[in-house]
């Protein structure tokens, strides 16, 4: 591993540069550089989605409900979890990213596809911010969370065809059939928010009564 020095402003930049201008982004990106800034820009991510949890749990507005007491512990545990999901997500996405590199004939080199992966988990931040239209309505939190997916998966497709140098043709195969199990999660998430929402609610009507 190389020496590198983490640059928080960097870090924003290419943030913003990831959600803004991503073909430039993915063309340009250094494959090489060391695994300390991917593993801190990924933690960065983590804790921000994390704070947007928290803050819709604290306001009632997560696809978990509940507010108050309740609300407050489940935003603790999103708060915690998302930090350490968002580290253990990079290193996993990572093996996944090479696997799919080389199925589209491109980079198969560890490090890139860890560099590459953790520019992606931009859109982990972005989902966590949105995820209230949960709270406000299930199918309108759903109908958001399918949108932030599309892109990520054209994110994905520039990163394998730009920066890891795959085949357009196999990268477009990949992109379609996460597409298709995308729209399969969208209709089992929403089934499944449905019920932790309801066991939620349980619970703090539980409480409720018996503080009366």
């Amino acid at each position: 591993m190389s020496n590198e020095k983490v640059d928080l402003n960097k870090i924003i930049r290419d943030s913003r540069d990831t959600l803004l201008n991503p073909k430039s982004y993915f063309s340009a990106l250094p494959l090489k550089g060391g695994f300390a800034e991917p593993v801190i820009k990924v933690a960065i991510y983590g804790f921000v989605a994390g704070l947007f949890a928290f803050l819709w749990s604290i306001l009632g507005l997560s696809a978990m409900g509940g507010t108050g007491i309740m609300g407050g512990a489940v935003g603790i545990m999103a708060l915690v979890w998302a930090i350490v999901a968002s580290i253990v997500g990079l290193f996993v996405g990572a093996v996944i990213m090479l696997v799919i590199s080389a199925i589209c004939g491109g980079n198969t080199d560890f490090e890139a596809n860890l560099r590459v992966t953790a520019s992606l988990m931009v859109i982990y931040p972005i989902q966590a911010l949105l995820s209230f239209f949960y709270g406000i309505n299930l199918t309108l939190g759903g109908l958001v969370w399918v949108i932030v997916a599309l892109y990520a998966i054209y994110l994905l497709y520039l990163a394998i065809t730009l920066a890891l140098k795959g085949k357009e043709s196999a990268a477009k195969i990949v992109a379609l059939v996460l597409v298709v199990l995308m729209v399969i999660g969208f209709f089992a998430g929403r089934k499944a928010n449905k019920v932790a929402r309801d066991y939620s609610d349980e619970l703090e009507q539980f409480r409720l009564e018996q503080l009366d």
